[in-house]
């Protein structure tokens, strides 16, 4: 496809990227932009379409990623965070710039996947896992294993030294059920652990990778995904036991998605069968680092999640716990320093790998197949994927495991 041919856009969507980005009339949006008044203005009437460059600086112009320009009908549900939770201890909604942002792209994302989905006459399947909050949560988390096909065999094959495995593992069979799952390195998780977008179809979790390690951030796409068992959506920031200073339904439904991604992720059962729980000394309430590090490893899980889940079975105090959990989050933020500093060395970045880490395998997936059966050009797919043209081949091989 040349970059002649004219863009596949509707007039309606030109006129709301317009507007949305606070141009009130087309001449001032024109003189910005370049063209004559008349020239956009057939754009916005349908009497004329522009061609894909000029289709790339009016989104530049609006501050559009270029595949919102390809929406078959203006958003409607772009608003910043309209329908998720305050932050701890705001009575309004206070919410980083970075983060309405992403949710802004999550819901730009799920709209572009459904019509992917519906181009390629492969539609994406209803999301119909369900859960109440009226529900045993540990009831809850072993549905959800056994729903999304994790055995105890498979779960323990996922254990390597920084959960990577788990992270992965869980993650595909998430979106196997028809979740998109993104992740962000746009911010991190002392801003907000993820968020979730409930939908009935192609609801999204997006889970903050910015300096996170894997296991905080497999805890976090479990409390996600379980705000889509109850139909919430939200933005989140674990604190396991709930925030006070939230409204009490607020409380609930944090409390009750952290004991269910606690539940699925740490099963009493097998947690009770760890050898370490068992050789550990019975009735003494102080856990080593070392021992919960082995715990976690085998289950792709903090040593925090670990140290909890025993508090919640009576193997450890609540002092204990609260003084040790303010000794990990010290170290968490040392590490996030860490990481700060070594992204800042010069290191050369993988952008082909970041974004299929970000994006995920679905998403990228049905933006290449439309691209294989010649119905999205080289720049679009880059523009879909946020990608520079020459690293397109490069993802499509990762796709399917060319070397």
């Amino acid at each position: 496809m040349g970059s002649r041919l004219k863009a596949k856009v509707q007039p309606s969507v030109l006129v709301w990227a317009r507007e949305s980005a606070g141009y009130t009339t087309v001449g001032a949006a024109a003189d910005a932009i370049g063209v004559a008044e008349d020239t956009l203005g057939d754009w916005e009437t349908g009497f004329d379409a522009p061609s894909i460059p000029q289709l790339r600086k009016l989104a530049e112009q609006y501050k559009r990623p270029l595949a919102v320009m390809y929406l078959p009908e203006p958003p409607t549900k772009f608003l910043p965070m309209r329908d998720f939770r305050r932050m701890p201890g705001t009575t309004m909604q206070v919410i980083p710039p970075a983060i309405v942002v992403e949710e802004r792209r999550a819901h730009q994302r799920r709209e572009l996947a459904l019509e992917l989905a519906a181009d390629l006459e492969d539609p994406i399947q209803p999301f119909t896992m369900a859960a109440s909050m009226d529900e045993n949560p540990e009831t809850v988390g072993d549905r959800v294993r056994e729903e999304l096909g994790v055995t105890d065999d498979l779960q323990r094959s996922w254990r390597d030294q920084e959960g990577r495995s788990a992270l992965n593992g869980w993650r595909q069979r998430i979106e196997a059920k028809g979740v998109l799952v993104f992740q962000s390195d746009k911010f991190s998780a002392d801003e907000a652990s993820g968020f979730a977008i409930w939908a009935p179809v192609a609801p999204v979790v997006v889970v903050a990778r910015k300096a996170t390690p894997p296991r905080r951030r497999t805890f976090s796409l479990l409390h996600e995904f379980a705000h889509l068992l109850v139909r919430a959506s939200g933005l989140s920031d674990l604190e396991i036991d709930g925030d006070s200073r939230r409204p009490p339904e607020e409380q609930r439904i944090e409390v009750f998605c952290n004991a269910v991604a606690a539940a699925a992720l740490l099963p009493k059962r097998l947690l009770m069968q760890h050898r370490v729980v068992v050789s550990h000394q019975s009735g003494e309430p102080t856990w080593g680092d070392e021992e919960l590090s082995e715990i976690g490893r085998s289950f792709g899980a903090s040593r925090e999640a670990v140290l909890r889940r025993l508090l919640t079975f009576k193997m450890t105090t609540a002092d204990f716990y609260k003084t040790t959990r303010t000794r990990y989050q010290d170290e968490w933020v040392q590490y996030r320093e860490r990481q700060k500093a070594s992204s800042s060395d010069g290191m050369k970045r993988n952008m082909p790998q970041e974004t299929l880490t970000n994006l995920g395998r679905p998403f990228i997936g049905m933006v290449l197949e439309r691209y294989h059966q010649d119905r999205l050009s080289l720049s679009e797919v880059a523009g879909y994927l946020g990608l520079k043209t020459k690293h397109i081949i490069k993802i499509d091989h990762m796709m399917r495991g060319v070397a």
